[in-house]
């Protein structure tokens, strides 16, 4: 069994979507698929979701209801063009019409609105998309999270999935008929709408992959896999044909948006393989992220923006007993997640995700200064963070010397290093400005 997934670029009009079908049924391996919200099909285009989101503003700062009217209709008319050019005979437009104007009517708390219009795009497109498949003599099943047994964490916009989806998907999904799922979102104890983070349709997939134990997990985008480094930045870049599902987890965390950084984690217990592949392209290989692979040095080189750094400095830190279950436990009660720890004998340096700190930052200072005591605090702004991923490197020698001799040449400042105790990658803080020279000099010197 196969389970495929369609972003937003695959299903974004008619054109799309007849190629995705055409993959779907081709295939009786293929029985479910995940689909996105309309994408964008050409540069400056506006996709689905990010309308929604306008229509959530709208509505949250009490618009006129003519202005929240006239947005709803432009969402309709993406949906509406997509009928016309499919020539489908029985319209959804006063179904989704009146889905909308529920949620907005009935929710009233923003983060429940929020996530109940965000989810719209997913939900009405795979509707939309299995009647027309019906209609075309295949008959198809739409099924809602609520439908399969999605059940998932009431943390609006991050959701996570409980574990009794598993099973229940597995015992809710017929094998008998083709179905399509809408992805991004699955629904709490509490019966709301709850989504993933954005790209949460890749989620999705690897949930429902899981409860039914495929074979097989394919994940259709606009690329004919990944590559090494982002092709934005580099040009031509080498494809990887296989990589595993831990250099895929360190080099999604770091930038690489192809797949969701989130969506091994499903998969990793049954060790499902999966594959990305170019919905333009079905024939090309496309790359297979698997569970374990023959390695040898590095693999890609990521970098994201957007990390600011804690730095604290205590003399005899490292004798102290419990400072940095104290420090974690801060973290904790302010809901802040960590990214990297760097430490020395006295100092230890906190990597965070700068929106993390929105609303927060000066309570964490005053909490780590009322509670640590540290001689030196600060905090490091507009930084970056790169990443070199490889299996291989367990074995290579002289793996960061490359790096740090790229960064030398190059002029550009080191801020830290930090490797784990799994020895697949090594992280590099690096100022904001420096980040694409940065990632251009570490290519060049693996690649």
């Amino acid at each position: 069994m196969k389970i495929a997934k369609f972003g937003g670029s695959s299903v974004a009009d008619a054109s799309q979507i007849k190629k995705v079908l055409k993959i779907f049924n081709e295939d009786n391996e293929r029985l479910v698929m995940v689909v996105s919200a309309p994408g964008k099909r050409f540069d400056g285009d506006i996709k689905v979701t990010d309308m929604l989101i306008d229509l959530y503003h709208l509505v949250i700062s009490n618009h006129p209801s003519k202005e929240i009217d006239e947005q709803i209709n432009r969402i309709l008319e993406r949906f509406q063009l997509i009928e016309e050019e499919l020539q489908f005979q029985h319209s959804l437009l006063s179904h989704f019409k009146e889905k909308l104007k529920f949620h907005i009517a009935e929710i009233t708390e923003p983060a429940r609105l929020l996530d109940a219009l965000k989810s719209s795009g997913e939900d009405f497109n795979a509707e939309l998309i299995a009647a027309y498949n019906t209609e075309q003599g295949i008959e198809t099943l739409y099924m809602n999270p609520d439908d399969i047994g999605l059940y998932v964490t009431d943390e609006p916009g991050n959701a996570m999935v409980r574990e009794e989806s598993f099973e229940a998907i597995k015992n809710r999904l017929p094998r008998d008929r083709k179905v399509i799922i809408p992805g991004f979102f699955g629904v709490s104890e509490s019966n709301q709408i709850v989504t993933f983070s954005r790209g949460g349709s890749d989620l999705t997939g690897a949930i429902v992959a899981r409860a039914l134990d495929a074979d097989l997990y394919e994940n259709y985008t606009d690329v004919s896999g990944i590559f090494s480094a982002n092709p934005m930045i580099i040009p031509n870049p080498a494809q990887i044909e296989e990589l595993t599902y831990d250099e895929m987890r360190e080099l999604s965390y770091a930038g690489f948006n192809v797949f969701h950084d989130e969506a091994i984690a499903p998969l990793y217990s049954k060790g499902i393989p999966v594959v990305i592949k170019n919905t333009n392209r079905p024939d090309d290989s496309g790359t297979f992220i698997v569970p374990n692979r023959k390695a040898e040095g590095v693999v890609g080189v990521s970098c994201d923006k957007g990390f600011v750094s804690i730095n604290m400095k205590k003399y005899l830190m490292n004798r102290e007993i419990g400072f940095t279950r104290k420090l974690l436990s801060i973290l904790e009660a302010l809901g802040i997640s960590y990214e990297h720890i760097p430490s020395g004998i006295d100092n230890v340096s906190i990597i965070l995700r700068e929106h993390q700190l929105i609303d927060k930052e000066g309570l964490l200072i005053e909490q780590i200064e009322k509670t640590l005591n540290v001689d030196q605090l600060s905090i490091e702004k507009n930084l970056a963070i790169l990443m070199i991923v490889g299996e291989g490197m367990k074995t290579a020698v002289g793996t960061a010397n490359k790096a740090t001799q790229a960064f030398r040449d190059h002029n550009i400042n080191l801020k830290m290093i930090n490797q784990g105790s799994s020895e697949i990658s090594m992280m590099f803080g690096i100022e904001e400005k420096d980040a694409t020279n940065a990632l251009k000099a570490v290519y060049n010197a693996y690649f």
